[in-house]
């Protein structure tokens, strides 16, 4: 393939789309075989996977500066006409589940295929796109608003996501001051993303009512091709998280605040470990991308080779800059069975987790790259996230590379914040719930029901007379809060799925590697809860899970000294 810096976009329009593909799905329809209708079927995936190669191209290029005129204007013209393009795809959908031949299809590619185009059916509808537009403008006004966050501390300016490196300041006071400064932009922003959220709220229900869905929260579960749970299920989870697990992370933070010598530690304060302060990779980016490589290449074939092919072909933007979008993400080039790495590198262990997290979603995408149906070579997001985290204890081994003698104090903090992020990203959903149940709610109450909700699952938390964390603003700084709805969860469960393989990886490393490998391989080709079963992992909804996971985890923790740091 070409190096990212050369390939080229093509220009994308909806009338170049419908004179593509509508002969096409007019064709399929007449078809009198089904073998005619197949290559038909091949052919628009073809067509498909191109069109998708331009926009995630398109959307790196926009997120790596969005501050670049050129793919901000691009980016907005498929804000515009990506309504229209899902329109298309619906009218196929629809000739595929019309189709006489739906037996065969069912035959050759399984009925998992079926179950999720008549999921997506139920989403979309021509009436919306007017809502989907302004929808898609709203997402992207709210990540240049972040993106574009200046702010100037000890002489030099940074962006929200460069400034989080002072977050793990030795010096109290210098934490203190950070995490004001940082809450001091959504201070000032503080209308602007609740008048974002409100519109995005309304404009979600609008959407679910027109589309004969009496709230957004079970349209919402479609729209991400939840086919094997549901809303009840998902609360029936958290009761466990609340039961089993939050008991446990107040146990590990009050454990953090002796550590730390604090009797009245603050939100700001948790983002330290030790006295000693949080292990810190021994280099720059160079430095990491050269460890890994080793990291990999020791792993296993497959890894090796493919982080190898990412770095040679640029598919990796790692560190922060002014003008580039906040977070980490992988998205997928199908035209050239390409991942693509996106990062914001900040000198903190975090950057660690992201050679480690992301990879894992790209490893997936690399080894699901040859399955032929595009629905199958991903699987829904939670089942994504399986793949990136698990990545993240498989390479524990390995961590004296980045870390030196400090792996061990990586491994512990690490393995805790994994354990008590899991409350974290329950709020953040219960919190969803209650918004999408209650739309017509204000900022103010919103804000109100997150504090209620954040109470519960994290009674540690205390601002220090933030104000605007205080009144219940802390979610306006997740993104996925914004852009999307009910995604958040997702990462718990698989926090819960990387526990098990990180158990067995204790037990049996290279047992647990080909385990991991074969989940990788069978990409989406079926849902969350049945690609557990065929993983032979245990299932998070399933009550006793949790506790029977975490059991081991604390007893690995017990093992370590973590008050000698």
């Amino acid at each position: 393939m070409k190096r990212f810096s050369e390939i080229k976009v093509h220009n994308i329009t909806v009338e170049k789309i419908q004179k593509e593909l509508n002969p096409l799905i007019n064709s399929f329809k007449n078809a009198e075989s089904f073998e005619e209708q197949d290559k038909i079927f091949k052919k628009i995936n073809k067509i498909m996977d191109d069109l998708q190669t331009d926009i995630s191209i398109i959307y790196v290029r926009y997120t790596i500066n969005t501050t670049d005129a050129k793919y901000k204007k691009l980016q907005e013209h498929l804000d515009e006409i990506s309504p229209y393009i899902s329109a298309i795809a619906n009218e196929f959908n629809k000739a595929m589940v019309e189709s006489k031949f739906k037996d065969d299809f069912i035959k050759k590619y399984g009925d998992h295929l079926f179950k999720m185009i008549e999921t997506s059916l139920k989403c979309f509808d021509e009436k919306i796109i007017p809502e989907l537009q302004e929808i898609n403008k709203l997402t992207s006004e709210y990540t240049t608003l972040v993106a574009s966050s200046q702010l100037e501390y000890k002489g030099q300016t940074y962006t929200l996501t460069q400034l989080g490196k002072f977050s793990e300041s030795l010096d109290r006071n210098e934490r203190k001051k950070v995490a004001q400064l940082s809450a001091s932009f959504f201070e000032e922003n503080d209308a602007k993303i609740g008048e974002i959220y409100d519109k995005l709220v309304k404009l979600r229900t609008s959407i679910a009512h027109k589309l004969g869905f009496s709230s957004f929260i079970e349209l919402g579960y479609l729209m991400l091709g939840r086919t094997d749970y549901d809303a009840k299920m998902v609360e029936n989870y958290r009761e466990q998280i609340k039961k089993d697990l939050v008991p446990f992370t107040q146990k590990l933070f009050k454990r953090q605040a002796k550590r730390l010598h604090l009797k009245n530690p603050q939100y700001y304060d948790f983002s330290i470990n030790f006295l000693s302060g949080n292990a810190k990779p021994n280099g720059d980016k160079d430095f990491m991308v050269k460890q890994a490589q080793k990291m990999y290449h020791e792993l296993s074939k497959e890894t090796d080779y493919f982080f190898s092919f990412m770095v040679e072909n640029e598919l990796m933007d790692l560190e922060a800059k002014p003008g580039k979008a906040p977070g980490g993400y992988m998205t997928y080039f199908p035209k050239y069975k390409a991942p693509f790495i996106f990062s914001n590198f900040n000198g903190t262990s975090a950057d660690v987790d992201v050679l480690t997290h992301e990879f894992g979603h790209a490893f997936q995408g690399y080894m699901s790259r040859n399955i032929e149906v595009p629905d199958y070579r991903s699987p829904t997001l939670e089942a994504c996230e399986m793949h990136s985290m698990s990545m993240e204890f498989i390479t524990y081994p390995w961590m004296n590379l980045f870390f030196g003698e400090n792996e061990e104090k990586y491994r512990y903090a690490h393995l805790v914040d994994a354990i008590c992020f899991i409350p974290y990203g329950a709020t953040v959903d219960e919190f969803q719930h209650w918004v999408y149940a209650h739309p017509e709610a204000s900022h103010e109450e919103r804000c109100k029901a997150y504090k209620q909700i954040e109470e519960q699952y994290l009674p540690h938390k205390k601002y220090d007379n933030v104000e605007i964390y205080q009144r219940g603003r802390f979610w306006m700084k997740q993104r996925h809060i914004i852009e999307s709805p009910f995604y958040y969860i997702d990462y718990t469960l698989a926090q819960v799925v990387a526990f098990q393989f990180f158990n067995e990886d204790c037990k049996n490393h290279e047992k647990a590697w080909k385990k991991y490998v074969r989940l990788c391989k069978l990409g989406g080709k079926y849902p969350f809860t049945e690609l557990l079963e065929k993983a032979h992992i245990n299932n998070p909804f399933v009550d006793g899970t949790i506790k029977k996971t975490i059991k081991p985890l604390k007893k690995y923790l017990d093992n370590i000294d973590d008050m000698k740091y």
